[in-house]
């Protein structure tokens, strides 16, 4: 029965926000959350802007005041309002600051004399400062006093302030947190290209060794005599495997479904060596194919999962492949071998540190007494281009 007086769209336009409010209270109270690291981080920069310019706000005014009359008052009402639109100034100012600093350091200006994106710089903050102050502090002012009111010399001085308040924030505030910014990605830049290196490495390590050379070759020795269709899909796949290396080898990241692609060809090799002691299976959607994924990524859980755990025909190594919330999960079942393995766990750490360069998005492990799991997020490449990394 429907309640007198409630309007159901009321209703909803009450819910909702009250529903947001709790979902971003229950990400900032998440510490180990990557939404709400982000949170934190962009609730921490609106502070200290808004702090700076509520700062800078009182300073510009008192300066102007003590300037214009030679001591400090206290601020009437009106005052109080050109305070507030100062503020309001302030707040925009740095805004448009941080869209002209991207815009300046983007690659379609990359080509620009450094002397000539200076002078640019210049042209634009003091243009923007001027266009501002005069439609946020001048032109609500019109509204209560007609222009004739208005002093031609202390509204000479405002402007003139602005474009040294804006000048300075601009080339000592804003250029700085951009240079710092920009080294940071440098210094990622540098640790993502030495993971990838170690990551290449790895894989050369665990699959262009001679072991592993020598076992494919057994294997493909064998099927010769045994099974010659079979023996040439071996090395059809084997051939593959090795193209992948080529091809894919340097990049940063490459579509889901062509890592699929190599973990298809990878698990062959091991199926036919290690026959039903081994069983892989894939459950990877088609619309989740176009995510990217550092490569050779699951490869190498998969080679951890056959080294570190025994397996027979009777009771094989079951390794799952499969999505789940934009997440590629690789389950596989313990059952640790008798012999001892010395583990460098350098594989699992470097996936770790690849994506810690790549995104905000953690590797997630999870281990019990009967499987062990991995978690790789699955990226997006316009998240990727526009992360703070």
């Amino acid at each position: 029965m429907k309640r007198p007086g409630v309007d159901k769209k009321h209703f909803i336009f009450y819910f909702y926000p009250v529903r947001k409010i709790h979902t971003i209270k229950e990400k900032l109270s998440d510490k180990d959350s990557p939404e709400g690291k982000k949170l934190r981080s962009n609730f921490r920069t609106i502070l200290e802007k808004v702090g700076i310019a509520a700062i800078t706000t009182f300073i510009v005014y008192f300066s102007v005041v003590y300037n214009n009359l030679g001591r400090l008052i206290f601020p009437s009402w009106l005052e109080w309002m050109e305070l507030g639109l100062e503020f309001i100034f302030l707040l925009i100012l740095f805004w448009l600051h941080r869209q002209f600093s991207k815009l300046i350091n983007s690659p379609r200006l990359s080509h620009l004399n450094h002397f000539l994106k200076i002078a640019i710089e210049m042209i634009i903050v003091i243009v923007s400062a001027i266009i501002l102050h005069f439609l946020i502090n001048i032109l609500p002012l019109s509204f209560l006093f007609s222009w004739d009111e208005f002093n031609p010399v202390r509204l000479r001085t405002s402007f003139l302030v602005q474009i040294i308040v804006a000048l300075f924030f601009y080339f000592f505030v804003e250029r700085e947190r951009s240079r710092r910014k920009l080294e940071a990605e440098k210094l990622n830049s540098a640790r993502l290209q030495k993971e990838n290196f170690q990551a290449q490495l790895e894989s050369l390590k665990q699959q262009v060794n001679p072991h592993f050379l020598f076992n494919s070759l057994n294997v493909l020795g064998s099927l010769v005599y045994s099974d010659q269709d079979k023996a040439v899909d071996f090395i059809r796949k084997l051939s593959d495997l090795y193209r992948s290396y080529l091809d894919h080898g340097a990049e940063m990241l490459i579509s889901l479904k062509k890592e699929m692609e190599v973990c298809g060809a990878y698990t062959y090799l091991l199926e036919t060596r290690f026959g039903k002691a081994v069983n892989f299976s894939f459950n990877v959607p088609e619309d989740k194919l176009k995510l990217q994924i550092p490569p050779g990524c699951v490869q190498m859980l998969i080679e951890n999962a056959v080294k570190h755990n025994g397996s027979t025909p009777s009771r094989p190594l079951r390794v799952e492949i499969l999505v789940k919330d934009d997440k590629l999960l690789v389950r596989n079942d313990l059952n640790p071998r008798k012999e001892s393995i010395t583990s460098t766990k350098t594989g699992l750490q470097n996936i770790i540190n690849r994506y810690h360069y790549l995104t905000d998005e953690e590797v997630k492990i999870e281990k019990s007494e009967s499987e062990f799991v991995v978690k790789l997020p699955l990226l997006k490449v316009e998240d990727y281009e526009n992360s703070d990394h």
